[in-house]
């Protein structure tokens, strides 16, 4: 069974910067694409950026592109979230999550899998 561990939420200043990390343990890595998905107080959870298998591709939503990065080292079974010039609006509690599919990336992941996510806060 695998398993997705958060690590790396925190508070910060708005215009910082905070890197999520998540390391998977149970499934073979390389079979997956993988996303960061973001919950905030009183609304549904939303899709942030995915990754296919091989780290060539990458796809964000609006509200965060040219500020967050995705990324994946396949070699630890991890994939991080390198997120700058943070705004209040991106307080929330960040999921990784694991989709078992080996195609490119051209929207939100459908996940199999499911970390417990980490709290971000970005005061203003």
């Amino acid at each position: 069974q695998g398993e997705l561990v958060e690590s790396g939420g925190g508070l910060v200043q708005a215009g910082g910067s905070l890197r999520l990390s998540c390391a998977a343990t149970g499934l073979s890595f390389t079979h997956y694409r993988m996303g960061w998905f973001r919950q905030a107080p009183g609304t549904e959870r939303e899709f942030v950026a995915a990754i296919n298998w091989l780290g060539t591709g990458t796809y964000y939503t609006d509200s965060v592109k040219g500020r967050f990065a995705i990324s994946r080292d396949n070699a630890k079974s991890a994939v991080y979230l390198q997120m700058n010039s943070l705004k209040p609006e991106d307080t929330a509690v960040y999921y990784c999550a694991a989709e078992l599919n080996l195609g490119s990336v051209t929207g939100a992941i459908n996940p199999n899998y499911w970390g417990q996510g980490t709290q971000v806060t970005v005061s203003s």
